[in-house]
């Protein structure tokens, strides 16, 4: 069945202390375009993402983007500078004797030393955080292909609706088809008959040339063509593969089959069923487009 390229995949795992987070987002686009978003820490896997996303989607705008954050524990650590504190302390002391200051010197007021404490980054072990990014990516990618497949399930039910639409009024144009080659050289031969109002110069030649141009407003080959196309696309929609490019190149054979047939057909009810057809090929080119 085909997949449409609209979906939404999330996952959450842990490394050590570290949490990680994947999201990823996707959108129609004519071919795959892949856009990361990583810690700076994690900098270096932006090209291995980016390959896994590719190994499983073939057409669209996909966002990824990765988050690191603390799980059941702290990714920072508090250091003192023992030494520094005693000296504050020393210090402080020393001038609160000699300038006869009240108050004591206790740990809120070295607290207000900001050189005293220090905040940095535990460390975290790159190898195992790398596995569980690569980890966690591949259960986001595979939240966003079942929504990806749900979604392009709806969207060949949409499309099966429109084609049989298509085939429907095609069916009504076959109807008509056999007579318009009649009808047309009977009116041609009524227009010249009263232009001339006299005796045909040439019977002969004249029902030669009017034979050739009914024989133009035929148009039982492009039905048969347009009956292919129908089929092919039909079958396109049960493909597993990414088929949205072979959908839009058959939509556009299918409007060229269309357009001909109203070109050649001079039938009021015909132009009509081509309006028709037209309509449900612009619906199917909307729903096209979202198609991977």
């Amino acid at each position: 069945m085909i997949r449409s390229m609209t979906g939404y995949g999330k996952k959450d795992g842990t490394s050590q202390k570290a949490g990680v987070t994947v999201e990823i987002r996707s959108v129609n686009h004519r071919f795959l375009e892949v856009a990361v978003r990583l810690p700076r820490s994690l900098a270096q896997l932006e090209d291995q993402v980016r390959k896994t996303v590719q190994q499983r989607c073939l057409r669209g705008r996909v966002d990824v983007s990765v988050s690191v954050h603390s799980a059941g524990g702290s990714l920072k650590t508090v250091q003192i500078d023992q030494a520094l504190a005693k000296q504050y302390h020393t210090a402080l002391k020393k001038l609160q004797k000699t300038l006869g200051l009240r108050g004591a010197v206790d740990v809120s007021t070295l607290a207000g030393f900001r050189d005293i404490l220090s905040i940095s980054d535990e460390p975290v072990d790159a190898g195992q955080l790398t596995k569980t990014v690569l980890r966690v990516l591949g259960g986001a990618l595979t939240d966003l292909e079942k929504m990806r497949r749900r979604e392009g399930e709806a969207l060949a039910k949409d499309l099966a609706l429109h084609l049989d639409a298509i085939r429907e009024a095609k069916s009504l144009v076959a109807e008509k088809a056999p007579v318009l080659a009649k009808h047309a050289f009977e009116r041609m031969k009524g227009r010249i008959e009263t232009l001339l109002q006299a005796e045909l110069p040439d019977p002969a030649r004249l029902q030669q040339e009017l034979a050739v141009f009914a024989d133009r407003s035929d148009i039982s080959e492009e039905l048969v063509r347009l009956e292919s196309h129908m089929l092919q696309f039909d079958q396109q929609l049960h493909s597993k593969e990414s088929v949205g490019k072979t959908l839009e190149f058959l939509l556009q054979e299918m409007g060229r089959e269309v357009n001909t047939i109203g070109s050649k057909a001079n039938d009021a009810d015909i132009a009509a069923l081509v309006v028709r057809m037209k309509a449900e090929l612009e619906k199917l080119r909307e729903q096209v487009q979202n198609v991977e």
